[in-house]
């Protein structure tokens, strides 16, 4: 259990560190594309939610959204927010959202590099945390398919949010709902809004 606080920039107060790192997880890609089916089910080979607006390229109509590749040892972590980032994609664009770069108008690909949790706050009487702020560092790249031109990249996309919990540190990672689904949208949140600000 978490409430939202807000993005904080905390680096270097933080008392106690839980870091994940390394490890990737093989036959990703081919799960990915399981998984979006999953999502998008019913809706042929993609899906588009009509009448949203975009800053995006307005010539582009598919935009393929590939698993990111995790290099953390958080499991799933890749699934939730690439899940996180096609619904938000859905959500704010008109495009039409598929798992595989074939065909695609562009294509947006990236890696999470590393996940870190910090407490930030203590509870007086028991010492326990109650505050934490949360540090995802992504490597992010959106490309015109058909001529293959950087619209964007980032090799160091920093995500952080402050939270408050209701477990240790440690725990905050093994509660899949509702907390790294939360993290998850508003990490999609912040990246979808900085794609389209781009333009």
């Amino acid at each position: 259990m978490l409430t939202h606080r807000g993005a904080f920039d905390l680096s270097g107060l933080y008392p106690y560190t839980h870091s994940v790192m390394r490890s990737p997880v093989p036959g990703r890609r081919v799960r990915w594309a399981v998984l979006l089916a999953a999502v998008l089910a019913g809706s042929g080979c993609g899906y588009r939610v009509a009448g949203r607006g975009s800053a995006l390229p307005k010539h582009w109509q598919t935009l393929a959204v590939l698993a990111l590749e995790n290099h953390t040892t958080q499991y799933r972590l890749e699934q939730r927010l690439t899940e996180a980032l096609v619904r938000e994609l859905l959500a704010r664009t008109r495009y039409r959202v598929v798992a595989s770069a074939e065909g695609a108008d562009a294509v947006l690909s990236g890696e999470v590099r590393s996940i870190e949790a910090s407490a930030v706050l203590f509870d007086a009487a028991t010492g326990r945390a109650t505050t934490m702020v949360v540090t995802v560092v992504t490597r992010v790249r959106l490309v015109d398919a058909a001529t293959q031109q950087e619209i964007y990249r980032n090799d160091n996309f920093v995500f952080r949010e402050q939270y408050e919990i209701s477990t240790d540190v440690p725990s905050f990672f093994e509660e899949q709902d509702p907390a790294l689904e939360r993290l998850a949208r508003d990490f999609a949140s912040r990246l979808v809004a900085l794609l389209l600000e781009k333009f």
